[in-house]
């Protein structure tokens, strides 16, 4: 994506580059800055900001955390949790450890859901207990450019949902980080019943009987493993020839794999076309569902009937009526807000961080973004936004783990590299825990042994990427990873067995 070249300071302004970028200020010497959105973007930065001094108001309509801690990641992943328990209930006679019951183990779904919405309602308030004990301004409300700018101030409305004017705001810095919203298809609008978007998984009471989800990328694919590991049957619908089509295709198969072989059903190469409910008893999979039943018809003419379906086709950035024409801010062709690697837009003294920005969807990166803009206009010294060594992880069963350059980059020549690959299988630990799905990948310079990336696929990966992840970070070879310390048993050890083998063969691929 091409990032803009923003606009340069007006006169009496310092500009960025270690020192401040912000507008001329009228307050005592103090910054006041506006932050319009509450997720891992906007609250980080209100932190860091508030921490430096400046005057901070954060304007939220949903609550501190945005969707993400309210609707999004913080409850998908309550949720994948709650599925881990159900396999290791199913899988605890491998171990020789058995009751009459583990196989009737019930999933009780108003139970779950309702410690789903109380954990985010909590982290929700904890998050905006941290703010007022940080000395940040917390508003209710949404957010948007008046559509006067006078003097050397940005005016931001404060309005409710009926847009109704509640207060303005005066600020020298202005970031924005309004997130993103689940991508509708026309025609088949999501209806809270049957037809779902991922927010509104958290009000069915029941298990679905049969679940349909359409879309295969990170959210369609852990969705999709975690009802399948409550025992649902799911029928996932993929556009592709794979699964999580941007992640290393070995990975992609071991999920594949254990989706299918705990009951999941893979539609490759089918595209949806449209969805509808359907009224009546009617032949849903192998039983019949009373009532209500949906009906997704793909291109070539085949159709799929379940009792619900989940649509996890992508995201749209949460960027109008925002009123950035007010400040001569455009988005791009996808509705992104185009930012640099120390979050400024094309205007100076806005900045714009998380999705609403389509730099790498993930929350982490979002509060990264968020605290380099505050660093950035407060004068602080920063280092620019570095995506090669942002960790991501998939919340299926297993997980996958990245870091660094990826499978297509290696496999294809474009970025020279020795690798090496484990499978979990080999390792003391997994055998003992009767793990056999999954790997750990590693990658470094041919010349050097400089760590450059790699994968895991394992439970917790999530967990265990740190290590690789803190060795890309710091430029290490494999020759330290090598020399460090692995616990004996543990799947870590795969992590440094892996830098062993890499640092005694010259001609790996």
């Amino acid at each position: 994506m091409r990032l803009p070249t923003p606009a340069g300071p007006p006169d009496g302004q310092v500009g960025p580059g270690g020192q401040s970028g912000a507008r001329n200020r009228d307050n005592g010497g103090v910054t006041r800055i506006a932050i319009i959105g509450g997720g891992p973007a906007g609250y980080e930065a209100a932190t860091v900001a508030a921490a430096l001094g400046a005057e901070v108001t954060l304007i939220e309509s949903d609550g501190a955390g945005g969707a993400c801690v309210l609707y999004d990641c913080v409850p998908s992943k309550t949720l994948i949790a709650t599925s881990e328990r159900v396999t290791a209930f199913r899988d605890a006679p491998k171990l020789g450890v058995c009751s009459s019951s583990v196989s009737d183990v019930e999933v009780k779904l108003d139970v779950v859901n309702a410690r789903v919405r109380r954990l985010a309602e909590s982290q929700s308030a904890d998050i905006r207990d941290r703010l007022v004990r940080d000395g940040v301004t917390v508003l209710a409300g949404r957010g948007r450019f008046a559509e006067t700018q006078q003097g050397r101030k940005y005016a931001v409305e404060v309005t409710d949902a009926e847009d109704t004017l509640l207060q303005t705001v005066d600020a020298d810095v202005v970031l924005l980080s309004t997130g993103g919203t689940p991508r509708v298809l026309a025609g088949s609008e999501p209806d809270g019943e049957r037809i779902l978007s991922w927010r509104d998984v958290y009000d069915l009471t029941e298990l679905p009987e049969h679940l349909i989800v359409i879309g295969s990328g990170v959210t369609g694919a852990e969705f999709a493993s975690a009802y399948s590991e409550m025992g649902v049957p799911v029928t996932l619908i993929s556009s592709r020839e794979k699964v999580l089509p941007g992640e290393d295709p070995e990975a992609a198969d071991v999920i594949e794999k254990v989706f299918t072989e705990h009951g999941g059903t893979l539609m490759k190469q089918a595209r949806a076309e449209s969805v509808k409910r359907v009224a009546g008893d009617g032949p849903v999979g192998d039983g019949p569902v009373g009532g209500d039943s949906v009906e997704v018809r793909l291109v070539d003419g085949r159709t799929v009937s379940g009792s619900h379906v989940l649509m996890c086709v992508g995201s749209v950035p949460n960027t109008t009526g925002l009123g950035l024409e007010h400040v001569g801010l455009a988005t791009n062709a996808q509705g992104f807000i185009e930012v640099d690697r120390v979050s400024r837009t094309g205007v100076s003294g806005i900045y714009a961080a998380g999705d609403c920005t389509g730099v790498l969807l993930l929350a982490s990166v979002a509060a990264m973004q968020g605290r380099i803009a505050m660093w950035h206009c407060l004068g602080e010294a920063v280092q620019p936004l570095r995506l090669k060594t942002v960790a991501a992880n998939v919340f299926t069963h297993p997980e996958i783990a990245t870091v660094g350059i990826g499978h297509a980059a290696v496999t294809s020549g474009t970025v020279p590299a020795r690798t090496v690959m484990l499978p979990l299988a080999r390792n003391a630990r997994a055998k003992m825990q009767g793990l056999t799905d999954g790997f750990v990948k590693l990658y470094c310079r041919p010349a050097t042994g400089v760590v450059m990336g790699g994968s895991v696929v394992a439970p917790q990966a999530s967990e265990l990427i740190l290590q690789i992840t803190t060795a890309v970070q710091l430029g290490l070879t494999v020759q330290e990873l090598a020399a460090t310390f692995a616990v004996y048993p543990s799947l870590s050890g795969s992590i440094t067995e892996a830098a062993r083998q890499l640092t005694r063969h010259d001609d790996l691929d």
